[in-house]
């Protein structure tokens, strides 16, 4: 199975730049949700981020400026609305 793009999109905001990535890829050892991700907030002018992935071998987790953490998926509506909070919480913007 190739992969599908599901969701795909990049803005600015204010002074803030916002891109996801989720693609449904076949369910495997390396992507055994059957989901690849990658969500992310950067700033550009203070280099604060907020980045979820789930790349081999990590699995879901998340990026904090400088610091990993994990992170549940558990759907994609969940992911997005966990991003919102997290960009809300830690770069004090409401997307």
């Amino acid at each position: 199975m190739k992969a599908i793009l599901r969701t795909h999109y990049k803005f600015s905001f204010q002074s803030l730049i916002i891109e996801a990535k989720l693609y449904e890829v076949e369910v495997t050892e390396k992507y055994p949700l059957g989901v690849k991700y990658r969500i992310i907030c950067i700033d550009p002018k203070s280099k604060k981020r907020i980045l979820l992935d789930n790349h081999h071998p990590k699995g879901p987790h998340m990026h904090i400026n400088d610091e990993e953490l994990e992170h549940e998926y558990k759907n994609e509506d969940q992911l997005l609305n966990d991003f919102e909070q997290l960009v809300f919480i830690h770069m004090g913007v409401k997307l």
